[in-house]
């Protein structure tokens, strides 16, 4: 599968069929959580990456092998507005399932009304706010010349005047970045100007390419949702499980969900160990040969080891 990948577990999606209608990495951030490494050159103007119609067979396959899917979740190897015509695959995908279709963005081209308008047939769209100042926005996002903050932000508010569905809004809580008080203070704001339906917070458990990027303490976990609390309702997605159980071919299945977000060790072994069960050396074996293709390599996170791709950091 080119186009589809998973499913996959999701912290908010529970059982996602992952649809990547983007080259990598095609962005118009530089975020420095990002879990598929650095923006090389950034990527602003939006076009047809891959025949749509080519992307739509290969979704209606992926749902026909998977019956039991709670989303199918359009999240691109970068930024996924920058696809030009994902609106009409929104349209066709709902035609072939009653599965709920899910967005997640950057939110970053919001600004534009062909952008907002792409979005309206989806269930539930995941734009991304990170800071509610210029300067963290500058910090975090690092975006492309002239998706400046105030940008941002008035496309998420104009999205939320003409959009029906659930609007969720993702934070990224850094710590020592956006996590004191006043940032906090300062992002509420901003939510409170949006009035989504709900704020996740997530937190950068994946490697990441900057070293400074490191996970918030408790105390600044409960303050962040105490504190966005009084405008939103707030969530701290707990995280699913992989499912590998139905994957044709295990190594490409891997290979597919880890090109996407790098993977835990502990929860590639557990997903493997459902395919085999009672078969440890069998579990064993199998990583070791998939480690042996050469496609991955392991790298430390928080002191787990995470499979990711060769090349990505």
């Amino acid at each position: 599968m080119k186009y589809t990948f998973g499913p996959v577990s999701s912290k908010r999606l529970g059982q996602s069929l992952g649809v990547d209608l983007l080259p990598p990495k095609s962005c118009s951030w530089n975020c420095v959580y990002c879990q598929l490494g650095k923006t090389r050159k950034f990527v602003t103007d939006r076009q047809e990456f891959f025949p749509r119609e080519e992307v739509l067979d290969e979704i209606r396959q992926a749902i026909a092998a998977n019956s039991a899917l709670d989303w199918i979740t359009f999240v691109g190897s970068g930024e996924t507005m920058l696809y030009k015509g994902i609106g009409w695959l929104i349209g066709e995908v709902k035609k072939l399932t009653i599965t709920p279709v899910a967005v997640i963005t950057n939110g970053s081209l919001f600004y534009l009304p062909e952008v907002r308008e792409e979005l309206l047939a989806a269930d539930a769209v995941l734009p991304s706010l990170n800071a509610g100042s210029e300067a963290l926005h500058t910090q975090i996002d690092r975006p492309a010349p002239g998706l400046t903050f105030r940008r941002h932000v008035d496309g998420l508010v104009a999205f939320r005047r003409e959009y029906k569905g659930r609007l969720w809004i993702e934070v990224m809580l850094l710590g020592g970045i956006n996590d004191s008080d006043e940032a906090l203070h300062e992002l509420a704001s901003v939510i409170k100007e949006i009035n989504p339906d709900m704020v996740h917070l997530v937190l950068p458990t994946r490697p990441a390419p900057e070293q400074e990027v490191r996970l918030p303490s408790e105390e600044r976990i409960e303050q962040a949702i105490a504190i966005l609390s009084t405008v939103a309702t707030v969530i701290h997605p707990v995280k699913g499980t992989m499912d590998l159980r139905s994957a044709p071919d295990m190594l490409e299945a891997v290979t597919a969900i880890v090109s996407r977000h790098p993977v835990q060790q502990l929860e590639l072994q557990k997903a493997i160990a459902d395919c085999f069960p009672g078969e440890k050396d069998k579990v064993s074996a199998v990583m070791q040969d998939m480690l042996a293709t050469g496609r991955f390599k392991l790298v430390d996170h928080d002191g787990e080891p995470y499979w990711v791709l060769k090349g990505i950091f």
